[in-house]
């Protein structure tokens, strides 16, 4: 019953009373890949899980795939958010996919910024769980990564074909 109205209800105190029952925290990487310099809404939307009661790391500006897989392995994070308005998602997102596989990092994945709606079934095809587009409200990114979580929507990259 509990977790079902934490479903729903995002707010601070649900968390806080979750993590008193011996809940582990949920721990994202937060990341830029490529060449972007503009990290307002990763930070915006960082800040919103953050305040959810989530473990968040953020990686900074400019990073590569290989950075940011290498993070996510030495973090031990349940998810990865990726932010990207350069336009490069369709060569840094498989690629990331590509390196988590190699490493066997079983971790939901989703991703925000400019991406076209075209682009969208090829990223959810190499299993990036869910994108969000620019106006998202924050509200709606923290349920997804709180029922993603608890639902266990990672992908077994390892089990999956090239």
């Amino acid at each position: 019953m509990f977790f079902v109205q934490y479903m729903v209800n995002t707010g601070r105190k649900q968390y806080f009373e979750m993590n008193k029952m011996g809940a582990k925290k949920i721990r994202i990487l937060m990341a830029k890949p490529g060449l972007d310099g503009h990290d307002r809404g990763i930070k915006i939307v960082s800040r919103a899980l953050r305040d959810s009661g989530m473990e968040v790391i953020y990686t900074g500006l400019h990073q590569t795939p290989e950075q940011i897989v290498e993070a996510a392995v030495q973090k031990d994070v349940d998810a990865i958010g990726l932010s990207i308005l350069s336009g490069a998602h369709t060569t840094l997102f498989p690629k990331i996919m590509e390196l988590l596989n190699e490493k066997r990092v079983d971790v939901i994945v989703f991703a925000g910024g400019i991406i076209p709606d075209e682009d969208v079934p090829a990223l959810k095809n190499i299993k990036i769980t869910e994108i969000f587009g620019p106006g998202t409200n924050t509200e709606d990114i923290v349920k997804f990564v709180n029922y993603a979580t608890l639902k266990g929507l990672r992908v077994p990259l390892h089990r999956l074909s090239a």
